[in-house]
């Protein structure tokens, strides 16, 4: 068994040890992610793998490699009347100002019509060439059961297509990953999707920095946003060596003691790019205790950005005194936090419950 990527979808593939006759294990949904699980018996024709989507709980299977079978092992339990044919799920591309094609995975509830008047959330990371691999996630149920479309956009500085889809989103090609994010945006606005009026964004951390950004880009795209824990003040943050992050960072952002990084970071770094000028409402997010990306970082963002913004827009700051960077900790506090931020989402454009 093989484990490949085909334009950034995970590929379980069989190869025979003689002959020919290999596959590729078919899961029939245009949007998954499959991987093998734990196989600790080397001669046999079972292969254990596990498989997850958009619209499918994590789930175990026995695959014969002989006869092509499966057998369901185990299925993560979703209370409530879920029922998995209630939604589709889709890989669509937008078309990014260099020409490259930006992959995006959507899931929403079956019978939505592309009319441009759907609610929508984009969700996005794109840095550390970290893979944003479509999996079924619990917190946006709430959503699509509300006529959300749910997108990931799987933009230059993550990995989903290889090594080379990270090394043009770093680095001195940073600004990349903002504008494919933006490009993502404007996709699903050109197709009927959504429309500026109902479109939110979301990311954390390295994808606050992401929102950030976007919004000092092309703040008009947006009804609101969510930028929780976000690396937003990047110059200040990467000349202090004295945090134990900052040095290993360089091979992500650059060093802005040298004079072509510090300009390019300048270029985009969301605290010095904030100006006076209309702003999508925010809800920005830190803990006390983040380790990471300090509070003061946000903090001083959302200052500025209350100082110099012109629209009156609802711009929330929540610091928990309880929290580091990845959150609530406990197996039901996230729910809290989830609740916040679709309770921000639901008032801006009217949704009572």
């Amino acid at each position: 068994m093989v484990s490949e990527r085909k334009e950034g979808i995970r590929q379980l593939r069989i190869i025979p040890w003689q002959g020919s006759g290999g596959y590729y294990i078919d899961f029939e949904e245009e949007v998954y992610s499959a991987y093998s699980n734990v196989n600790l018996e080397f001669d046999t024709e079972i292969f254990r793998f596990s498989y997850t989507s958009l619209t499918t709980p994590n789930s175990i299977f026995d695959f014969n490699m002989i006869t092509k079978k499966r057998k369901l092992l185990k299925q993560e339990e979703v209370l409530g009347g879920f029922d998995k044919n209630n939604y589709e799920t889709h890989r669509i591309y937008a078309i990014a100002g260099d020409g490259t094609k930006i992959p995006m995975s959507l899931v929403y509830r079956k019978g939505l019509k592309k009319n441009g008047n759907n609610p929508a959330l984009i969700y996005g990371y794109g840095s550390y060439g970290a893979t944003i691999d479509p999996s079924f996630r619990l917190s946006i149920l709430p959503l699509i059961d509300r006529g959300f479309v749910y997108a990931i956009a799987h933009i230059r500085g993550g990995q989903i297509n290889g090594r080379q889809w990270y090394e043009d989103g770093k680095l001195l090609k940073k600004m990349n990953t903002f504008t494919d994010f933006n490009d993502c945006a404007q996709h699903l606005i050109d197709k009927k999707y959504t429309n500026p009026e109902k479109l939110f964004a979301k990311g954390g951390s390295a994808g606050g920095l992401l929102m950030g950004a976007c919004i000092n880009l092309k703040p008009e795209l947006y009804k609101g946003v969510v930028a929780a824990v976000p690396f937003v003040d990047v110059i200040t943050t990467m000349l202090d060596e004295s945090i134990p992050l900052t040095t290993g960072e360089f091979d992500e952002w650059g060093n802005p003691k040298e004079d072509k990084f510090y300009y390019y970071m300048k270029s985009y770094s969301p605290y010095d790019n904030v100006v006076a000028k209309d702003y999508p409402a925010l809800l920005v997010t830190t803990g006390l205790h983040d380790s990471q990306v300090q509070y003061w970082e946000p903090a001083k963002w959302v200052a500025k950005l209350r100082e110099l913004k012109t629209d009156n827009n609802l711009l929330i700051f929540h610091i928990n005194m309880d929290y580091g960077h990845g959150g609530a900790s406990g197996r039901f506090q996230w729910i809290k936090d989830t609740a916040l931020e679709y309770a921000f989402i639901f008032d801006l454009i009217g949704i009572g419950e």
